[in-house]
């Protein structure tokens, strides 16, 4: 492994950024990135630098790859705290309803406020939690938006079957799969679509409220097939990677634990 450290401006005093680039393994020629404190302590990602000077600094827009503050997020984190500020000077919420969640939950509903005072006493209406009203189109909220990982990198969006076609004012791939991941989570019932043909004249009236934003659908035994056959090739490289990854770390961690002393005679060899 090829290792280059150095100093970390964007982090106080005294912090170092390493990284490695592999020289074996499926990850050849990938690198990683590790950050250390003054005192040695070695962070292997954001996280965990966010866990440890959460409260002495703001990493919100750090970039963890590149070590360096993006402007980009820097300027729009400002922008919405003085957005904020400036809606916390206008008048008073005195609304004391619970939030209504706006996306799929696998957590069962409704939300439960609790607290501790003795006297207090939570009140429910069964009724009223049966029988809330749905919004139309609410997958529609969620357009526009993407989705992250923990490296900051975006994360590509599932293709869906051919099969699988849209209904409704526009609508796209993402709202697509943002109205079946819904319908999977909070229906036991079955997925068929919308089954009226007059849903696509008049969504707003003829559109079954139970069924996601897509047209009439069946699942054929090749469909369950190719899908078990996909499953197990992506499990197939996720077992490689990972294999990958251990023996990677293995070799990193015996490299690290290499004595003072070994590393001495090896200077020593060289000047001979």
């Amino acid at each position: 492994m090829e290792r280059k450290r150095w100093e970390c401006s964007a982090l106080p005093n005294g912090w170092k950024m390493e990284e490695v680039t592999r020289k074996s393994g499926l990850s050849a020629g990938k690198s990683d990135v590790y950050y250390f404190s003054p005192t040695g302590k070695k962070f292997r990602s954001k996280p965990q630098l966010v866990r440890y000077l959460g409260n002495s600094m703001d990493l919100s827009s750090f970039d963890f790859r590149t070590g360096k503050m993006l402007m980009s997020k820097l300027n729009k984190n400002r922008q919405r705290i003085r957005y904020d500020n400036s809606q916390s000077k206008g008048k008073p919420d005195l609304n004391t309803s619970l939030p209504v969640r706006q996306t799929a939950s696998i957590f069962k509903q409704p939300v439960t406020k609790v607290t501790n005072h003795p006297s207090n006493k939570v009140k429910t209406d069964p009724q009223k939690a049966v029988d809330q009203p749905k919004q139309l189109f609410w997958e529609k909220k969620l357009s526009g938006l993407n989705t992250y990982d923990i490296a900051e990198e975006l994360v590509k969006t599932m293709d869906l079957p051919k099969g699988l076609q849209g209904v409704g004012p526009g609508y796209s791939d993402k709202t697509l799969l943002s109205a079946l991941a819904s319908a999977l989570h909070t229906s036991s019932a079955p997925i068929t679509g919308q089954l009226s043909a007059a849903v696509e004249k008049n969504p707003g009236v003829w559109l079954n409220t139970t069924q996601p934003l897509c047209k009439a659908f069946m699942v054929t035994d090749e469909d369950i097939r190719k899908q078990e056959d996909l499953v197990f090739s992506v499990r197939k490289r996720l077992e490689e990677a990972l294999m990958a990854d251990m023996l990677a770390h293995i070799e990193e961690d015996t490299g690290d634990a290499k004595s003072p002393k070994d590393e001495s005679d090896d200077e020593e060899m060289e000047t001979v």
